[in-house]
């Protein structure tokens, strides 16, 4: 087995590499109190046997694993949840309210995500999804927690990426696993003024208002950090969070510009969005070529946009 990149934070907790794609693109993390642990995503089925050696180069027990948290039921969050959580027999999976049914009998996320991606590459990309067992799964809902060996994670209801989105505030990490309601941002793109954040509008629940909210009552809690899937810890929240409404705007603004624009509309919002994302980077002091951004973000443009365009055709 290759080895498996992870960093070790403080406060007991690691970021490891989902091996999604690339490398730095998606993360999980594992979280140790004493002699129990958590872990929050689980990536892909294709991810699971790196956190498995992720545990085992700790010297954790599989039996030691309490929690398996994905922040919501996209497939680079929680695709790896069943096969993960059969190699964790005390391990209960915590998950949004309205994410539980999917977690339990996954036939309709496969279904969906082998509508967009073809059969063949849904196994190639993704791997199987395994169901949970209904009595491993705890539905944590606004306001709930959970103890970790006493320590406290707190469960807010963080809507706009998605509506079965949740976010884990973690007091003694100082920070909140943010899933994608705070954005992405990849480590290729920090400067001297430090991370680069910008907002993941992906189909097909995009809220522009609700994200808004949300990214208010996460920095509203006055932690340090926010600890995001794509890709690992930032702080200096003050400034990203002006500068994720400043894009969320934006993006409205790009998204019913092309409204109408028919058959060309969706090539012109990619590029809308490229060339928006190359100007706030450029001001950020980024001086990676074009032809990296775009390799970087390319993906996460096309998805964007895709959501852009359902939020217009059915809320925009």
């Amino acid at each position: 087995m290759s080895p498996v990149h992870y960093q070790d934070l403080d406060h007991g907790i690691t970021v490891i590499d989902a091996e999604i794609q690339r490398p730095g693109l998606a993360a999980c993390y594992l979280i140790r109190e004493g002699d129990r642990a958590a872990f929050v995503e689980a990536g892909t089925a294709h991810s699971v046997p790196g956190l498995l050696q992720v545990l085992e180069e700790k010297g954790i027990g599989r039996d030691q694993v309490d929690y398996v948290i994905p922040t919501h039921v996209h497939l680079d969050h929680a695709g790896g949840v069943g096969v993960l959580m059969e190699q964790l027999p005390q391990a209960r999976l915590v998950i949004h309210p309205r994410g539980a049914r999917h977690m339990i009998d996954p036939s309709k996320l496969r279904a969906g995500a082998a509508a967009v991606y073809g059969e063949e590459a849904m196994d190639r990309i993704f791997g199987p999804l395994l169901p949970v067992p209904e009595e491993r799964v705890i539905q944590a809902g606004e306001g709930d927690s959970i103890q970790l060996n006493g320590r406290t994670l707190a469960f807010l209801d963080t809507p706009g990426h998605a509506k079965h989105h949740f976010s884990i505030v973690d007091e003694k990490g100082r920070g909140i696993f943010s899933g994608d309601t705070f954005g992405l941002s990849y480590r290729e793109f920090d400067t001297e003024r430090g991370a680069f954040a910008f907002p993941t509008t992906t189909p097909v629940q995009f809220d522009p208002e609700a994200l808004h909210a949300s990214v208010d009552r996460l920095v509203d809690r006055g932690l340090d950090s926010m600890y995001l899937t794509h890709y690992g810890r930032v702080g200096d929240l003050e400034r990203l969070r002006r500068e994720q409404h400043e894009m969320i705007d934006a993006f409205v603004v790009l998204a019913r510009e092309h409204a109408d624009d028919g058959e060309t509309r969706h090539g012109a919002l990619v590029e809308g969005m490229m060339a928006l994302l190359m100007e706030r980077l450029k001001a950020h002091g980024c001086t990676l070529p074009e032809t990296r951004v775009r390799e970087l973000v390319g993906m996460d443009v096309e998805l964007n946009v895709q959501g852009l365009e359902f939020w217009l055709d059915h809320a925009g």
